[in-house]
């Protein structure tokens, strides 16, 4: 049987869409944040949920 091409399953894919509204001031802080560090607006948001419920990841 051949392998199967792309890329590998993950163990925790990312795969729930949520949404949110935000006002102006704070949407461009955090693109700010977002260029500044290199990561995606999703990124951002992870980590801050991840920081809110105490836990580092």
């Amino acid at each position: 049987m051949a392998q199967k091409i792309g890329r590998p399953k993950k163990d925790n894919p990312i795969n729930i869409r949520t949404s949110l509204r935000l006002d102006k001031d704070t949407d461009e802080k955090l693109n700010e944040y977002c260029k500044k560090n290199n990561i995606t607006k999703g990124e951002a948001i992870r980590k801050g949920v991840y920081l809110l419920l105490g836990k580092e990841k």
